[in-house]
């Protein structure tokens, strides 16, 4: 090489490099997608919707909030974990993240994602599942409703919000700890299967607090156990099902992700904004609001979390078998 095609390779390569600097320096220069994996009406919507406002305002660029649902989460989840790793897309998913890999490997199928894909950010929420029947109904405690699944096998359907999700995988857990067997009901997402108990479709199910509290306030549902230790807060005279006498427990919690191999400063950027937002004022008052405190958690000990979420999970869905 010359030396004058020496210097300006050389002039060329100091000049790419303050660019790349900037580029990661000053992200965002644009609008955020936060991918959510389900219908509205959920968990998931309930709280990504705040925090997608709180991150808008903190970062100076919108966060636009697009639902894409089916294949119990998978759909969406997968499309985040094939995103291109540049911080401008994102995800806020539930607990069935740790899930759906096992249970295609279980279907003997290519799982539609692996968590090795995505890069946990922050856990915000983590709520033990409410078993939930309609107010109207014949069953009025949690021994009511067991001792009419053993009576009846098959006859009590429940809704899901998808084949091995949240509101799925936590009633396999009761009735392999019951001997029972009721009907599963998927539907497309958590908010399509509560209308669905409402409207008489289904008989039970079990989801978060945040997103059944006002039904059973308003008196049209009724909260007979859920799947955590002690009292919940937003429902203090049902009891857990360890209360009942079951060892059974499920977390439905909810975290930001993004895809694999983001820069170290967006990374750190979106850690920081994400942590901001989990005591955002707006954010606190719209999730305690529907009786869900927030339980942060930032990138390392989420990260440390979903792997033990992921070895936990995946033996109950190996338990639970093909669907």
């Amino acid at each position: 090489m010359t030396p004058h095609l020496a210097r300006r390779a050389l002039l060329a390569l100091i000049a790419a490099l303050p660019v790349a600097g900037v580029a990661q320096d000053t992200w965002p220069t644009r609008a955020i997608t936060m991918i959510i994996p389900f219908p509205p009406g959920g968990v998931a919507d309930t709280v990504g919707r705040p925090v997608a406002d709180a991150l808008s305002r903190i970062l100076g660029q919108p966060v636009v909030v697009e639902n894409r649902a089916g294949a119990g989460g998978g759909v969406g989840m997968a499309q985040v974990a094939r995103a291109k790793p540049d911080g401008y897309t994102v995800m806020m998913a539930l607990s069935s993240v740790t899930i759906l890999p096992e249970a295609d490997r279980v279907l003997e199928r290519a799982p539609m994602f692996t968590l090795d894909q995505l890069t946990p950010i922050a856990r915000f929420t983590a709520d033990p599942t409410v078993l939930v029947v309609r107010a109207d109904s014949p069953w009025r405690t949690l021994d009511d409703f067991i001792a009419d699944a053993r009576k009846r096998p098959g006859a009590i359907t429940f809704g899901s919000s998808g084949s091995y999700g949240t509101m799925h995988v936590p009633m396999e857990m009761l009735k392999q700890a019951t001997g029972t067997f009721m009907l599963h009901v998927p539907y497309t997402g958590a908010g399509p299967a509560i209308i669905g108990l409402i409207g008489a479709q289904v008989d039970a199910l079990a989801t978060g607090p945040a997103t059944i509290v006002q039904h059973v306030k308003a008196g049209r549902l009724r909260a007979l156990a859920h799947w955590g230790e002690g009292r919940l807060a937003a429902l203090p005279d049902i009891p857990s099902l360890e209360q009942a006498g079951m060892k059974v427990r499920f977390s439905q919690w909810s975290g930001l992700f993004a895809p694999a191999g983001l820069p170290d400063a967006v990374t750190v950027r979106l850690r920081d904004a994400a942590a901001r937002a989990a005591t955002d004022e707006r954010v606190v008052k719209a999730i305690s609001g529907v009786g869900t405190p927030i339980q942060f958690l930032d990138s390392a000990g989420f990260a440390s979390f979903v792997r033990d979420d992921a070895r936990e999970m995946g033996d109950v869905v190996r338990r639970i078998g093909k669907q």
